[in-house]
């Protein structure tokens, strides 16, 4: 799988509004057949930082991801509710799926 987390700082008066600026762009992602996961968090140090966690399949799927419509709409909605260009880090992964964090097993 493409592995990606990005961090997007938001221009402090759009902040709390970001999910709902960003829920096209979310939702239509989400509705990708190549789309494992893409989730938003929001930074509890910084109110303006949000962190997008997403996953797809392959390459394949990453390359109709930033070839979609809603993708190349998204260039052009979203950086003006930005502070900053959003940094990334992408990796590729064999797996397809979240693994279990052992050093915090729940038993029961």
């Amino acid at each position: 799988m493409i592995f990606i987390t990005a961090k997007f700082r938001i221009k402090p008066e759009y902040a709390d509004r970001w999910p709902e600026i960003a829920r096209e762009f979310t939702e239509a992602t989400r509705g990708e057949p190549g789309c494992l996961w893409f989730d938003w968090s929001r930074s509890l140090d910084d109110p303006t930082e949000y962190v997008l966690v997403e996953a797809f399949r392959d390459g394949d799927a990453g390359a109709a991801h930033v070839q979609s419509d809603h993708f190349k709409s998204a260039q052009q909605a979203l950086p003006p509710h930005l502070a900053e260009t959003p940094r990334i880090v992408n990796a590729v992964l064999d797996q397809d799926d979240w693994s279990l964090l052992g050093e915090m097993a729940v038993q029961g």
